[in-house]
């Protein structure tokens, strides 16, 4: 019976954190982070919460998944996609910019392609690109590793911390003074002696 009450609970858990394949990957990125979720419990699990609700005061409720700040200790796999996705945005681009100068019609062919598939879906953007012309993904494969190379040349961490570290305290900063009540030189509620 504890099995099946657990199986009862970990149901949604497990259809919550593992996502269901879809036609489009941009619509994986679109969903909420895995983090501070918050689920029903079902049915059988609810009318059993209810009785001992009535037993011990307590009333029906929502059930924590995870932890709010979400866990780490797995890795940073989202952060890692993130950055490769972005890359493959940038060299999209920088191709683009490229073929405006050098070759027009296939500038113009990539532009379209681009209005209708998104460059910021990375892996799916590419595969569906090479599909169409192999010769222009290669170019966009290959101008994403060299700008990856040049900005991992470039890319200080220490300045980076301290870069997120001042925004931090900016914004903390600027949240304090909004927040802050500043007295009023009202002198006409008051007279000050010498």
């Amino acid at each position: 019976m504890a099995i099946a009450q657990a199986a009862a609970v970990a149901a949604p858990l497990v259809a919550a954190v593992c996502p269901q394949p879809s036609t489009s990957r941009w619509a994986l990125l679109s969903r909420p982070p895995v983090g501070f979720r918050w689920l029903r419990r079902r049915a059988q699990t609810r009318a059993r919460s209810r009785r001992g609700a009535r037993a011990t005061g307590r009333g029906r409720g929502l059930v924590v998944v995870a932890e709010f700040g979400g866990t780490y200790e797995d890795g940073f796999e989202d952060v890692h996609k993130n950055i490769i996705n972005y890359f493959t945005y940038k060299a999209t681009h920088t191709v683009l910019h490229q073929l405006y100068e050098m070759n027009p019609p296939l500038y113009a062919w990539l532009y379209n392609y681009v209005a209708v598939n998104d460059p910021l879906d990375g892996d799916y953007f590419l595969r569906l690109l090479a599909k169409e012309k192999q010769d222009v993904a290669e170019r966009v494969m290959i101008t994403r590793l060299h700008l990856y190379g040049k900005w991992i040349k470039e890319c200080d961490h220490a300045m980076m911390y301290e870069r997120i570290s001042k925004e931090n305290l900016d914004i903390m900063r600027q949240r304090l003074l909004e927040t802050v009540v500043w007295p009023t030189d009202d002198t006409s509620t008051g007279e000050f002696k010498d």
